[in-house]
């Protein structure tokens, strides 16, 4: 069988420290994985230590993860449009936290939600003000790429439309730096239709023309527990939901995925490995 040109993971525990993260990826068999720098629902975190960045990097190596099959991601607190001014500094301050943290592990991508508008300023004003928190953010930290996850469109969260997304991107000045992270079950719920081939290829060339595959630095794959264009976030593993096999089998054989990370988030972790060997038998069926 010829080596697999794809990164499948998924999105494993650091708990016990980010050193035990890659090791958790072995054992399921991942070629990539995901994981949370510090607790994702606190703003503070405990600086890391050089003894656990030389073991997070050391168990990289000896487990064959290089950075670019690891997609950390950032808390859940930030919002980078945030509409406050004391809210978006406490966010801009935790996004470069966390940048800082990629860059003492060697990690060079940092996954991250865009932000809401809160329903207090406008949607175009803050997806510019995301952009400038890019800005600020990457001037402040070398080596790392900002990597927008599209988003369901839940509420005032921004991100879930590809034309929103290519607006952020506008307004970064590095454009080598800032990428996206395409995540199934938001693009479907957000209204992008993935069930079956054909649906997959409009959607998918839709993103490519408006966005750009140049962009793409991640994917998270994950079915739907809701319908199509419902703009609710509710995860599914992979077969057991509205979209179903032919959007997995369409991106494990479509060569524009090939070399990214492309993590499972779905909701039973006990089939990990599973899943893993699942996407793997359809890029060879």
């Amino acid at each position: 069988m010829p080596q697999p040109s794809k990164f499948v993971g998924a999105h494993v525990s650091a708990a016990g420290g980010v050193q035990n993260a890659p090791l958790n990826a072995r054992e399921i068999g991942a070629r990539a994985f995901a994981l949370f720098t510090k607790n994702q629902r606190r703003w503070e975190a405990k600086p890391l230590t050089d003894e656990v960045i030389e073991q997070f990097k050391v168990n990289c190596v000896e487990c064959g993860f290089e950075p670019n099959q690891i997609l950390p991601h950032d808390s859940y607190l930030i919002n980078l449009g945030h509409p406050d001014r004391e809210g978006l500094e406490k966010s801009r301050a935790a996004f470069i936290d966390e940048l800082q943290r990629c860059a003492q592990l060697g990690l060079t991508l940092l996954n991250f939600h865009p932000g809401s508008h809160l329903s207090r300023i406008d949607q175009d004003a803050c997806l510019d003000r995301v952009a400038e928190s890019i800005n600020i953010a990457l001037d402040r930290v070398e080596g790392v790429t900002a990597v927008i996850e599209n988003t369901a469109g839940q509420g005032s969260n921004l991100g879930h439309r590809f034309e929103q997304l290519a607006r952020i991107i506008d307004g970064v000045e590095d454009k080598s730096r800032v990428g996206v992270c395409l995540d199934t079950c938001h693009t479907f719920v957000a209204g992008y239709d993935l069930r079956g081939m054909e649906a997959c290829r409009q959607s998918f060339d839709e993103f490519e023309r408006i966005v750009g595959f140049e962009y793409l630095r991640g994917m998270h794959l994950n079915d739907a527990k809701v319908d199509f264009a419902t703009r609710v976030d509710r995860h599914h593993s992979l077969g057991q939901g509205y979209i179903g096999w032919d959007c997995f089998e369409f991106i494990m054989r479509d060569p524009r995925f090939d070399g990214i990370p492309m993590v499972l988030e779905t909701i039973d972790s006990s089939i990990w490995a599973d899943e893993i060997r699942a996407l793997y038998q359809l890029q060879y069926q």
